[in-house]
């Protein structure tokens, strides 16, 4: 009984060692690390065998019925605050990633009711009202990343990182609304620029509007979609793909309305994240 008690102490701190040593030259990784990465593991598994919905950011959005979300659960990505001034989506989690996106909504980010999961190397002071954050690390080799204590590869969309956390919390279907993979612009993936004018990428023309924003790579998102797909069918799971018009080839294709049918909807156990 006492070695056991040993080994329980021993085990976290060999890690912790670990890991100082692998990131020893990171201050905001091991900063991260040793102050906010706990906080992430109690969402391990919390809808274990449950389905949720991934609200992208596209025009489709505005033909869509998303007031019919209200009993799901939900993942809202970036500026979908700017959707619940029309719509009360009762958002069950809130991502974002890139840090102009971040810096341009901090105010709001620090707003929201439900548990927003935010980039730290991004968010690290820029964001103070840390009643309802949650700080994830990104970066790391590129793969999909199972474990929410571990480096989160953004794989080039905050879509990519909403799967990864799904599928930690244990989600086992996915369905994509508003991922129109669609985008009219001009430059080079992942150029910088400043959107001149109304943003017609997105569901809402204020999105990007005379605002920085970073050129979108398709290609590249597509690679990191068939990773998520390989690894939610290789856990008995599956994502679909329920975007209205949406140009995206890597998931199943289903109706919104189909999407409604299949998906669980919320229950009314106690989640335990007070």
């Amino acid at each position: 009984m006492m070695l056991d008690s040993v080994k329980n102490i021993a085990r976290p701190l060999k890690e912790a060692a670990i890991t100082y040593l692998n990131h020893y030259n990171d201050s905001a990784y091991l900063e991260w690390y040793f102050k906010h990465s706990k906080h992430l593991a109690k969402f391990k598994n919390l809808h274990q065998g449950e389905s949720c919905f991934i609200i992208g950011n596209g025009p489709s959005l505005n033909k869509t019925n998303l007031a019919a979300l209200r009993d799901y659960h939900t993942f809202g990505l970036n500026k979908i605050y700017l959707m619940l001034n029309k719509v009360d989506l009762n958002l069950s989690y809130h991502v974002a990633v890139n840090p102009f996106v971040i810096e341009q909504s901090v105010k709001e980010f620090e707003s929201m009711t439900c548990p927003s999961f935010l980039s730290y190397k991004a968010a690290r002071g820029v964001i103070h009202n840390l009643n309802d954050v949650y700080f994830i690390t990104t970066g790391g080799p590129y793969t999909f990343q199972p474990n929410l204590l571990k480096e989160i590869p953004e794989g080039h969309t905050v879509t990519y990182v909403a799967m990864q956390i799904a599928f930690y919390m244990g989600f086992s279907k996915v369905f994509l609304i508003g991922v129109d993979h669609n985008f009219k612009a001009t430059g080079s993936p992942d150029e910088l620029q400043t959107l001149q004018g109304e943003d017609a990428n997105h569901f809402d023309p204020q999105y990007f509007g005379n605002q920085q924003w970073q050129l979108p790579n398709l290609e590249a998102s597509e690679l990191s979609y068939q990773l998520a797909r390989f690894f939610f069918k290789r856990a008995g799971g599956q994502i679909y793909d329920a975007t209205i018009d949406g140009n995206l080839q890597i998931f199943p294709k289903i109706s919104f309305e189909q999407a409604l049918d299949m998906c669980t909807k919320k229950s009314d156990r106690i989640t335990g994240l007070a």
